[in-house]
């Protein structure tokens, strides 16, 4: 019998959920929660996904549709690249396309000098975006992610690079440019037809994404998917197999959690409230979490309410604090509106009030 039993096991298709990665991390892009992943504060060598920080840093701060004129800095470039010349105009727009896209080494060089006047400032930049964001592991040297001459190169973690696609992703230009398959670019000097390299991108679940590799940091990658409302980015570093094992982690989350209405903004209602009571109190947003059926029990929500006196239509007063297990994670604005109660008037009034319109 216990032989029958072991050939019906052996027979069963069975999938074994292994990552290869050195380091790995799936956030919740939502909240900055971490659903799944292991060493991910082990510091590694990040290579072109550095080109992240380099394009959310040129979105925020350049002029996306000024002409630039290439400088000779695209001589120290090396490597992958957009194949730009020196004297070559193009906007500063289409260099993130080709840094994004096509991981162009020469675009993020000439990115940084447009952006900041040098690779030098620019590099600044990166190191004080890193630590306004709170990447506490990371260190940039330079725009593109391959090593110095003397061996050093841009170092970060798993969780590091998901806070940073975090901040990225909440821009639209960066979101537009970060899931675009091919763009077409036309200089002074030529016309380029450039297709991302992300070969997730044929998976109808991903949003986006950045590959990166050299000799010393191995195979690195970030992406990002959506599904039923669950927003999600993977980050592996050091991984042989990064294409099957993001889609892997994709498949696994989104198995297993689901995304929850927690504040409905269509009936929205604060239970026991009696300072606001003869108004209404209202939020602008409905809110959503990622969580698994388990974890639903441990979510609360705490009220902070300021009792204003001279309080008017719109006013914001108070918070709406979503917690699971006592963290809080989000923080919903919470507004008023003035009742518009008509005045009560006895029928005296109402007399005098006939007779004064005469």
């Amino acid at each position: 019998m216990k032989k029958i039993i072991l050939l019906i096991i052996m027979l069963l298709p069975i999938k074994i959920f292994a990552i290869s990665a050195s380091s790995v991390v799936a956030m919740d892009l939502d909240t900055g929660r971490v659903l799944y992943g292991y060493n991910i504060d082990e510091e590694r060598l990040i290579a072109s996904t550095t080109k992240i920080m380099t394009a959310i840093i040129a979105i925020e701060r350049g002029e996306l549709d000024k002409t630039i004129k290439v400088s000779d800095i695209i001589y120290e470039s090396f490597g992958s690249g957009i194949y730009i010349e020196v004297g070559e105009e193009i906007t500063l727009r289409d260099l993130i396309y080709g840094l994004l896209l096509r991981s162009g080494n020469d675009a993020a060089l000439a990115i940084s000098e447009a952006v900041a006047g040098s690779k030098e400032e620019f590099v600044y930049l990166m190191n004080g975006y890193a630590s306004n964001i709170g990447m506490k592991h990371t260190k940039f040297y330079n725009p593109h992610g391959l090593e110095e001459k003397d061996g050093v190169g841009n170092i970060s973690t798993a969780y590091d690079m998901a806070l940073l696609t975090k901040y990225a992703m909440e821009n639209s230009t960066f979101r537009e440019i970060f899931k675009t398959k091919e763009r077409t670019v036309k200089t002074n000097y030529k016309t380029y037809v450039w297709h991302n390299k992300n070969k997730l991108l044929s998976e109808e679940y991903i949003t986006g994404g950045k590959t990166g590799f050299t000799q010393k940091a191995r195979r690195t990658l970030v992406t990002t998917g959506s599904k039923n409302n669950m927003n999600i980015v993977v980050v592996t570093l050091n991984d042989p197999n990064d294409w099957s094992d993001h889609k892997d982690i994709y498949q696994d989350i989104f198995s297993k959690y689901e995304s929850f209405l927690i504040l409905n903004k269509d009936d929205f209602k604060i239970e026991d409230e009696k300072y606001y009571q003869e108004d209404t109190l209202y939020i602008n947003n409905n809110y959503y979490l990622t969580l698994t059926k388990k974890e639903l029990k441990s979510v609360s929500i705490e009220y902070t309410l300021n009792k204003d006196k001279n309080y008017i239509n719109d006013n914001l007063v108070g918070y709406a604090n979503i917690k699971i297990n006592d963290k809080v994670y989000h923080k919903e604005p919470i507004y008023v509106k003035k009742s518009t109660k008509k005045e009560k008037l006895s029928w005296w009034q109402r007399i005098k009030r006939w007779f004064t319109k005469w």
